[in-house]
């Protein structure tokens, strides 16, 4: 029992520690350290006297416990940092204060879970409307592990790779950076006749444009310095039988169009230096987040190419378009961060709605980030709203997060409801629980 008084004391996320009857500190835990910045050495060596004289402390507690001999609450500066002191007399036999515990509170931390709690009450009072109808939900069995469909534009796409993954036509995916084109690419070779044979990627912007020939079609020995003596296959002879995804083909330069324009004419290609084409199979996927029509009109991708490329055209649009999308999407990241880190975070209530919020600039790939970077870096199992990077971050959308703003909205929203359904400012008034003339001064306001 004793071991379990002392790890109590020492685990408690409130910093505790104990004086005796001189003021002298006896007794002190982690989070008390961690709140006033003492080390334990240090606050032994202390005296409540001595810190009250040098300043360090502005009051304090354990004096005030002495004078009235009960529990006493009040607000310390420790080094210019405020927390709230709970200090209790511990009584000996004769009913003699012999010890006074102290509980140690950050005010920045309590300042933070009220408007936390404030946050998630207002954010659960809004009613907002699910843009996802379940009548237009597909199957569970045509929406893989891995691929988040919540939202209707997903379940089109989705709807649309199942249908032509069967076939051979070549698929242009369409979209900003980071929205999930490479998942999209996965899923219809996952679900194509080709599944069994290799997926191959290349982003074209990656590689310099004098080896990026080399990669797709590969080179007969002696093709120039540098060169295996073997010889070396191409990406295109590497995926015979499969699925090729060109990724970033709007930085594909102009002489190498007009070689992969002709692999998706006749099928074959010829490797660098060599005088025969070699029959190839594949099934060619491309990508880019770039305008390809406008490319077109500036001569800088190729019209005919264009059109071989833009068979089956598939948009996916950005996450901030999705927003049935990025609950589900947050929890995944949670939950795979977890598992990597084997740690246990959660978000807390209020955290859901900011992220739905935000515009997402970098799409999936920067809520993919900042959730891991949250679960390694936040110092508590449940990770607040106000550990969002966006919130200090961006300056553009603090207004509109703010708890201010937010309470405002749900305010105004409750109030017109009340007003459409009472029709009067008397009735909707004592529904609101509210003076008539307050609801005036607000519809004037809101309206």
């Amino acid at each position: 029992m004793e071991q379990l008084y002392y790890n109590v004391f020492n685990y408690s996320y409130d910093g505790l520690c104990v004086f005796d009857i001189e003021g002298k500190g006896v007794a002190i835990n982690k989070a008390a350290e961690r709140i006033t910045g003492y080390d334990s050495q240090e606050f032994f060596e202390s005296n409540i006297y001595h810190l009250l004289e040098e300043g360090i402390i502005s009051n304090s507690v354990f004096l005030k416990v002495l004078k009235e001999k009960r529990t006493v609450t009040d607000v310390v500066s420790i080094r210019g940092n405020e927390v709230l002191i709970t200090g209790s007399p511990i009584l000996n036999d004769d009913g003699k204060i012999e010890y006074v515990v102290e509980n140690i509170r950050d005010i920045s931390q309590l300042n933070n879970l009220k408007m936390d709690l404030l946050l998630s009450i207002a954010l659960k009072k809004k009613k907002k409307p699910k843009s996802s109808d379940k009548d237009n939900q597909l199957p569970k069995h045509m929406v893989p592990d891995g691929v988040v469909a919540e939202s209707k534009k997903m379940n089109k796409i989705i709807h649309l790779v199942n249908k032509i993954a069967k076939v051979d036509s070549t698929v242009l995916l369409l979209g900003e950076s980071g929205v999930g084109k490479e998942v999209i690419v996965k899923l219809i070779h996952r679900l194509s006749l080709r599944s069994d044979n290799p997926l191959i990627k290349i982003n074209c912007a990656a590689i310099p444009h004098h080896l990026l020939e080399s990669e797709l079609f590969g080179y007969e020995r002696g093709a120039f310095t540098g060169a295996d003596e073997r010889g070396r296959p191409g990406l295109f002879e590497e995926a015979n039988g499969g699925t090729i995804f060109l990724d970033e083909i709007g930085d594909m330069p102009l002489d190498l169009q007009v070689k992969l324009l002709r692999v998706l004419q006749e099928f074959e290609i010829r490797r660098v230096g060599g005088r025969k084409n070699i029959k190839v199979d594949v099934r060619v996927v491309s990508a880019t987040n770039k305008n390809l029509g406008k490319l077109v009109q500036k001569g800088k991708f190729r019209e005919d190419l264009f059109y071989r490329l833009n068979i089956v055209p598939i948009h996916i649009p950005p996450l901030r378009e999705r927003v049935d999308d990025i609950a589900p999407l947050a929890h995944m990241f949670l939950n795979r961060a977890n598992q990597k880190y084997q740690l246990n975070k959660h978000f807390q209530p209020g955290v859901i709605e900011l992220l739905e919020r935000y515009s997402w600039p970098g799409n999936i790939r920067e809520m993919e980030n900042i959730i891991e970077r949250l679960v390694v870096t936040s110092g508590h199992d449940e990770i607040s709203w106000s550990e969002l990077p966006f919130i200090s971050e961006h300056s553009d959308i603090t207004e509109s997060l703010s708890l201010k703003k937010i309470l405002q909205e749900v305010e105004k929203e409750i109030i017109l409801e009340k007003m459409e359904t009472y029709k009067t400012t008397r009735k909707a008034a004592k529904a609101l629980g509210i003076s008539q003339s307050s609801l005036v001064n607000k519809l004037k306001k809101y309206r």
